[in-house]
Parts: structure tokens; C-alpha cells; sequence
């Protein structure tokens, strides 16, 4: 099973978030937790997609990263107001669907109330795409049949994958293998599921 910044895996696989590869923001402005690259252990400036966990603790610019395409989700804390490019302020938290954006706009982040927790999914744009789903688990939920790449992050809870349990911030990936079935294990279970699909190119 993957580990510590594994690349594309055949079949299900799982990291703990205990074991994910720990690295300074790009522009050193904090940490970032890697629970999953392509191709694995790929700079910051390398990467085809990304998948990563970062605690935000002061008002500031984000990284840029040029030709990247960024989805960012509360995870913990109360929020945070981004101004990317031009466009007006966007308010996220926890409640918030997933936002997405281009990585290569300038970006800034003002905290609501204290330090908060997020998602951060990033492709390099024309050669993969994205999308960040949220999923309360009030029963069994079948992922895995739609191809390509998929994460399961529980963010709240415990789940069932198998024979494994996923505990917070825990994931499950599967990647063009055999449907995985997501079980709640109590009440307030819930996951973000990611999906990474290669863009095809045409003539």
C-alpha cells in the first residue's frame, strides 16, 4: 500500500496522515503535509497533480504556481476570506463547497478567527483535471467506477474501507481499480472524495 508521497498506485491503497511527507510551503511561509503526488516525490515545480494538507496561521500571499489549477477546502478552524486576482473577497469555511481557482493568479488569505486547516488539490492544467466532492456518510458509499485516480480524506468520523479503518485525515486511494465501498463507522462520518483524470488531447 502507498506511503509518505506515493505517485499512482494499482488497486486500493492507504495513507495515514501520521506518515505523509512533510515539506515548507513554496514560499516558506509554513508547512505543508503531501498525502499524495505524481510522479512521486515531485518538486514544486515538477508535479502533474498534488494532493496536500496545509495549516494557515497568519494573514499572507499564497504560493503561485504556474500553470497549475488549485482547489482549496476548510478543514478545521473557522474560515478564512481569499482575494485571488481581481475578483471580490470569497469567504470559506468548514460549511463551504470546495473552491476552486488558478494557482498562477495572485492570491491572498485573511483568517476569520485563528489559524485554520485546509485541503489543497492541484493539476497542471492540459494535462490533468480535478474535482473535489464533500460526502456525508449516513451509509455505505461506493466509489472507484468512473477511472482514473480517486482519494477518499476522511475529514470527520471513522470509516470503513475494507478491513481498514480511516481515521481523521486518513485516505484511501484507488486508482482504475475494483470499486471501494466507504463505511461509516459512527454518526458524524464524512469525506472529501477527489477525483484525478488525464486530459485527453486532440489533433
Amino acid at each position: 500500500m502507498p506511503r509518505r508521497g506515493a505517485g499512482l498506485v494499482s488497486g486500493p491503497g492507504l495513507i495515514r496522515a501520521a506518515d505523509a511527507r512533510r515539506m515548507p510551503w513554496k514560499n516558506g511561509g509554513g508547512e505543508t503535509v503531501e498525502l499524495l503526488a505524481h510522479p512521486a516525490h515531485a518538486g514544486l515545480d515538477a508535479f502533474d497533480w498534488r494532493v496536500s494538507m496545509a495549516t494557515v496561521a497568519s494573514d499572507g500571499p499564497f504560493s503561485m504556481f504556474p500553470g497549475i489549477d488549485r482547489t482549496l477546502t476548510i478543514l478545521d478552524g473557522e474560515g478564512l476570506e481569499l482575494l485571488v486576482g481581481d475578483a471580490g473577497p470569497v469567504r470559506l469555511t468548514p460549511a463551504s463547497d470546495p473552491y476552486g481557482f488558478p494557482a498562477d493568479a495572485p492570491c491572498r488569505g485573511r483568517l476569520l478567527a485563528g489559524p485554520v486547516t485546509d485541503l489543497n488539490v492541484m493539476t497542471r492544467r492540459g494535462r490533468f483535471s480535478h474535482a473535489v466532492t464533500g460526502l456525508r456518510l449516513d451509509g455505505p458509499h461506493r466509489i472507484g467506477e468512473g477511472g482514473g485516480t480517486m482519494v477518499a480524506l476522511c475529514v470527520e468520523g471513522a470509516i470503513g474501507v475494507g478491513k481498514v479503518v480511516l481515521g481523521r485525515y486518513d485516505a484511501a486511494v484507488l486508482t482504475d481499480g475494483d470499486p471501494l465501498d466507504l463505511v461509516p463507522r459512527d454518526a458524524c462520518a464524512a469525506a472529501l472524495v477527489i477525483v484525478i483524470t488525464a486530459v485527453c488531447e486532440t489533433a
